[in-house]
């Protein structure tokens, strides 16, 4: 049996009659029921996940996958591929948007050189688990081949199991990959069966001429390779990214330990939609992080039936829309955990109808 099959197969549901508990003890803290609306849904997520009616706060890590892409080729960026190897550094030294919101929100930051396309030093912070040198150009043939998406996809199993053995008990997912739209929207048209039109957004902020040759690009990549829609690896190699493989098996590490796996935009999606058709009950341990402003992204939340956290108009990725979840799902938990009951307070409760 490979990683993935036995990652998959050892996946658990969360627990359920821990659900109810919870819930039993939202109703009675020193508040109306409900009242404080999806906090309480996260709340009791994270005891069912966690399979435990009373969690800690866990110790949070944002992994962010960096990875390049050989269809920047086509002109389909507003930014040239090098800025993928650049924004490495830049989050090494603490300088970027993920950094800063990741210490807002408790978290680290571990950067996965899964893909990119340079060769970097031994650094702290980094992590260097590359696959590939960049993917090929997806409208002359496939991204990479089989073996190596699959090395993408046990690269993220491999770093769930690691993480969760030095006692990390929440993970988030980020990237960085310029170009790396692109393949996102093909994998979601292949999926979701929608049109390329319907699901391709602007990336970085590239003009119309750009954006109609990216739609012709992703028509492009999906004719030439015929990726079979049945088959989710096959899909991640025809058209993917190693960064995208690489979140899809962090999502399926994460759900194997029983570990919530909080998903950021629209490339870290496709990279939860992989994992989710890999194995759909991995979507119980996935918390849709916010709503992108990439056209795309509601339609593979959609597919899987995730409501996001936030909507905030963000299309950065790197983890930023994570690491801003994570900081009210560590809320949803200390109203949980902190808030006096009817009883503890003196407060009398609600009366009997």
């Amino acid at each position: 049996m490979g990683i993935i099959e036995e990652a998959i197969s050892s996946i658990k549901e969360p627990d359920r009659e821990l659900t109810e508990k919870a819930q039993r003890h939202l109703d009675n803290l020193t508040k109306p029921p409900n009242s404080l609306g999806r906090l309480e849904e996260f709340a009791k997520r994270l005891v069912s996940i966690y399979k435990t009616p009373m969690p800690e706060l866990p110790r949070k890590v944002v992994f962010t996958f960096a990875g390049d892409h050989g269809v920047t080729e086509e002109g389909v960026s507003a930014y040239p591929s090098e800025v993928t190897r650049q924004m490495v550094y830049n989050f090494l030294r603490g300088g970027a948007a993920i950094n800063v919101l990741a210490r807002h929100a408790g978290a680290d930051v571990v950067v996965v050189d899964i893909g990119v396309n340079y060769d970097f030093d031994d650094t702290d912070g980094l992590v260097k688990e590359k696959v590939v040198y960049g993917t090929k150009n997806i409208t002359q043939g496939p991204a990479m081949n089989r073996q190596e998406a699959i090395r993408c996809v046990e690269t993220g199993i491999k770093l769930a199991r690691s993480y969760a053995q030095k006692g990390y008990r929440m993970f988030a997912t980020g990237e960085m990959g310029i170009g790396n739209t692109t393949p996102s929207s093909a994998i979601t048209a292949v999926i979701t069966g929608k049109t390329v039109e319907e699901l391709t957004g602007r990336g970085t902020g590239i003009g119309e001429e750009a954006y109609q040759r990216k739609i012709s690009v992703i028509k492009k990549a999906i004719d030439v390779n015929r990726p079979d829609a049945s088959d989710p690896i096959d899909v991640l190699s025809m058209v993917g990214g190693a960064e995208i493989g690489g979140i899809a098996g962090l999502c399926i590490g994460a759900a194997e330990n029983s570990i919530p796996v909080v998903i950021d935009g629209f490339i870290s999606t496709a990279g939860a939609l992989i994992a989710y058709c890999l194995n759909p009950g991995v979507a119980e341990y996935m918390i849709a992080a916010h709503m992108s402003e990439e056209q795309g992204h509601k339609a593979m939340l959609e597919y899987m039936k995730l409501r996001p956290v936030l909507d905030l108009d963000l299309r950065l990725g790197e983890g930023t829309g994570a690491a801003l979840a994570m900081t009210l799902l560590d809320a949803a938990l200390k109203i949980y955990r902190e808030m006096a009951t009817f009883d503890e307070a003196g407060v009398t409760g609600e009366k009997e109808n």
